[in-house]
């Protein structure tokens, strides 16, 4: 799948990028949509395996919503 970066239109918005380790090449069946999507669902139905995790906030610049520090 091709990377999106985050776009969020308002508030604060959590994002995880996660490594698998897959058997070979080619044997990932890729989502459809991204809409609700289950990374452990996905992980078992393709025989993945975590390796590693990152995690980050983000929100809209100069948007609405979401903790201000002022």
């Amino acid at each position: 799948m091709f990377y999106e970066r985050p776009e969020p239109s308002a508030g604060i918005h959590r994002n995880v990028f996660i490594l698998f380790k897959q058997l070979g090449r080619d044997t990932v069946i890729t989502p459809q949509w991204r809409q609700n999507f289950n990374s452990r669902t996905f992980a078992e139905s393709n025989n993945l395996v975590p390796v590693a995790a990152a995690y980050f906030n983000c929100q809209r610049e100069r948007g609405c919503g979401g903790r201000r520090s002022e």
